[in-house]
């Protein structure tokens, strides 16, 4: 067999062609052969050299995903115009105004799968909060704007918060079910003295339910 020259290439060709069919079919919907057929002559020894199962497929697209997600926060992060509480409010808005939320949610993906959902965690806990969130967070606290004596707790638990209980692809929510949610959040944050989600932000995150529910 030929040796492959540009694997890298192969992958990213394989995760392209998964995206879009998870997206158009839907995940459970979508099989190994699929991705095959739209591959233009890879085989299927091809796609399991780099990935054993469908899950693991899932799991890469995910995890691109996240990575695109995860410089959108490095950019605010990093920002030398915010406070630590606006940087905050910054990122939630910016994540929900996405326009690629909209595409997302209208092929709407069963995320509540237990692989893809641990990845999720997994990067929650173990990428976003610590490299993105907690920055913020230590910056709030020197500039005064955010009060909390424990920094590394606050960012985990407001990512589980907005990434995890929050998504309705993975809960199921209903638009009353996203809106009481989101209330409690509201709630929780202006408990440590913060204001970083708004109508504005609601109204969005109703609008997305709305948009996943009817395409379900």
């Amino acid at each position: 067999m030929a040796r492959n020259k540009h694997p890298e290439e192969t992958v990213n060709r394989i995760l392209d062609v998964a995206f879009r069919l998870f997206m158009e079919q839907g995940y459970e919907h979508t099989s190994i052969q699929d991705i095959i057929d739209q591959l233009g002559g890879l085989s299927k020894g091809a796609i399991y050299h780099h990935f054993k199962s469908k899950e693991d497929v899932l799991v890469a697209v995910t995890d691109r995903m996240m990575a695109e997600s995860n410089r959108l926060l490095a950019q605010i992060r990093d920002r030398a115009d915010l406070n630590g509480e606006q940087k905050l409010k910054a990122i939630f808005k910016e994540s929900l105004c996405r326009h690629v939320q909209d595409e997302i949610f209208t092929v709407a993906p069963d995320l509540s799968n237990p692989r893809l959902f641990f990845s999720m965690f997994h990067e929650t806990i173990r990428e976003a909060a610590p490299k993105y969130i907690l920055p913020i967070v230590r910056q709030g606290i020197a500039d005064g704007s955010i009060q909390t004596e424990y920094p590394a707790e606050f960012a985990e638990l407001m990512m589980l918060v907005a990434n995890l209980w929050m998504n309705p692809m993975i809960f199921h929510d209903s638009e009353e079910e996203s809106y009481r949610k989101f209330m409690i959040f509201r709630q929780m944050m202006q408990g440590f003295g913060l204001d970083i989600v708004d109508d504005e932000m609601l109204s969005r995150l109703q609008e997305l339910t709305s948009i996943f529910q009817k395409n379900r």
